[in-house]
């Protein structure tokens, strides 16, 4: 493996593929800050430019396409809520809080670094597990697939807040949305209204930058405008205190992005809300998630890059993409006549290792090209509302377009833009419903591919120990809130002692709040608080209070 990875590292390191190693990357984090575009349309748009190319060089470029967008996808998601994947919508619940807090410069740092330390970790583990994963993965049906989507929709419970009837009833929501298409058992149109556009289903893209972009921009609008985000520059830069919080959090979502990335067909969106929802249960400072925590930035970002990676067990040793980008760079392996499967790191080993040493180079090339930026790009919150906003809307409304040259694409934003709204002001969480968007899909799949295994009997589920083992732990994740409240004594909080943080994503609106300074003086206190009344109060529908205090 030693002279493989030595003669992987010695063609990636050619000044071609160097050269277009840093195109790639630098285009794909520019396709990720732009909405609606996306790592997988970024990659399809771009093969006809490298079909000249020598097979290394346009897979590399591709590669650094596609990494390079998962980074640029949360620079929009934390500066102004707008994800550019679906995989970065989770970053938007703690990281957007951090900024308008005014430490942007912080969440961009920290989501940069803990992505590439899991790109870093899931790389090795990558070369150094590939076969072993990729047979485990053959023993991955569709009984054990459909565990695991019931897994992926129990994970609602973690994000449903202190409501968890409500969070249940709007994954079902969001899973009602998915059933809009074509069905997958019989091919039958279902609820698309004699529009052909919608027989591919609602795409994610349209529904996020309306519940996030649009909505949030509503929302802000309502409250009224206020002065741009203005902070020091020793508050854009992180603390040792960041990087301690950190740490833990970084290594659990590299490993929960691993293993679920080398699943086929998993893609990194569920790894993304697994990791931020491990953090509800097993993070020290889960009581701060969905108030601004370093740990719900880094989290779901490791996961991101770390499951992106893994996406390449199943595609290069199996054949079977791993996710919607991995299934556009496998039609790529095609064209250029290289036939993934067990045989191809036998056969081709100087492309394979060639591609895989060229993954550690681009997320170098992407740490130096995005941590020194952190702080610059901060400052794009300086910007007035009056000059963004519109900015925003005309982006989100364009990038809509561009997913199938539709109206109607437009027409699904504007729709779901006033959904997002009213959810923020009737302080309805909107994390629950976009899972049962995202698994929705997914789940229905392996349903239906189960119940023809089993010849309509999808119980053939219960005869898989892998599959027994999975249910057991989304009933652990579903019965365990229930039975630790009604086991543990109910502790009463002292006199004085403030309330609990409301929880990620409760839709309530996002407001900046100064806290209350320790002198009449002290003018240039940082904003450290979200604004967010507290949903089991009574008055979360009120109107947020503004703070007078101007920013130094």
């Amino acid at each position: 493996m030693i002279d493989n990875i030595v003669t992987g590292f010695g063609a990636a390191l050619s000044a071609q593929n160097l050269l277009w190693c840093f195109v790639g990357v630098l285009l794909g984090t520019v396709i990720g800050i732009l909405p609606g575009l996306g790592s997988a349309t970024g990659v399809a748009i771009l093969i006809p430019v490298t079909l000249t190319f020598e097979p290394l060089t346009a897979l590399i470029m591709l590669a650094g396409i596609y990494h390079g967008a998962q980074f640029g996808a949360t620079i929009t998601a934390i500066l102004i809520a707008t994800p550019g994947e679906a995989s970065s919508v989770v970053s938007t619940l703690d990281g957007y809080r951090m900024a308008r807090d005014g430490r942007a410069g912080p969440a961009l740092a920290i989501s940069a670094l803990g992505a590439f330390v899991a790109a870093m970790v899931s790389l090795v583990a990558l070369a150094a597990v590939a076969p072993f994963f990729a047979r485990l993965a053959l023993d991955f049906g569709p009984p054990e697939m459909l565990a695991v989507m019931i897994l992926g929709l129990c994970t609602i419970v973690v994000f449903s807040g202190r409501n968890i009837r409500l969070g249940m009833a709007l994954g079902l929501v969001g899973v009602l949305i998915a059933c809009i298409g074509v069905d997958v058992g019989s091919g039958t149109p279902r609820y698309t209204f004699g529009q052909i556009s919608l027989f591919g289903g609602v795409p994610y893209v349209e529904v996020m930058i309306g519940l996030f972009a649009i909505g949030e921009l509503l929302n802000q609008l309502h409250i009224g405008l206020s002065e741009p985000i203005r902070a020091r520059f020793r508050d854009l830069l992180l603390t040792k205190e960041d990087l301690k919080r950190a740490a833990p959090a970084t290594a659990r979502g590299t490993v929960v992005g691993f293993l679920l990335g080398c699943l086929p067909g998993a893609g990194t969106t569920l790894a993304s809300f697994m990791a931020y929802g491990a953090e509800k249960k097993f993070s020290r400072n889960r009581r701060k998630l969905g108030t601004g925590a370093i740990e719900g930035v880094v989290a779901p970002d490791a996961a991101t890059n770390a499951a992106s990676n893994a996406n390449f067990v199943p595609t290069l040793v199996l054949g079977v993409p791993g996710g919607a980008t991995t299934a556009v760079l496998l039609g790529a392996f095609l064209i250029y006549g290289i036939q993934p499967g067990p045989l191809l790191f036998e056969n081709q080993p100087d492309l394979v290792w060639g591609l895989l040493a060229s993954f550690f180079i681009g997320n170098v090339i992407l740490l130096v090209l995005n941590l020194p930026l952190a702080p610059v790009l901060a400052q794009l919150l300086r910007v007035r509302y009056a000059v963004m906003y519109p900015l925003i809307i005309v982006t989100s409304l364009i990038g809509a377009y561009s997913v199938k040259n539709s109206m109607l694409s437009v027409w699904i934003v504007i729709f779901f833009g006033l959904v997002g709204y009213a959810m923020k002001r009737l302080s309805l969480p909107v994390a629950p419903l976009v899972l049962g968007l995202v698994v929705g899909p997914l789940f229905e799949k392996a349903l239906v591919q189960t119940s023809a295994l089993g010849a309509g009997d999808a119980t053939i589920m219960l005869s898989s120990p892998t599959a027994l083992v999975i249910l057991g732990l989304a009933l652990a994740l579903v019965a365990g809130p229930a039975l630790a409240g009604r086991l543990l004594p109910r502790r009463r909080p002292a006199a004085g002692a403030g309330q609990e943080p409301a929880d990620a994503l409760d839709g309530a609106p996002h407001t900046q709040t100064a806290p209350v300074p320790a002198q009449a003086t002290s003018r240039s206190t940082p904003h450290t608080g979200s604004g967010r009344s507290d949903p089991g109060s009574g008055d979360d529908r009120s109107e947020p209070s503004r703070s007078t205090e101007r920013p130094s």
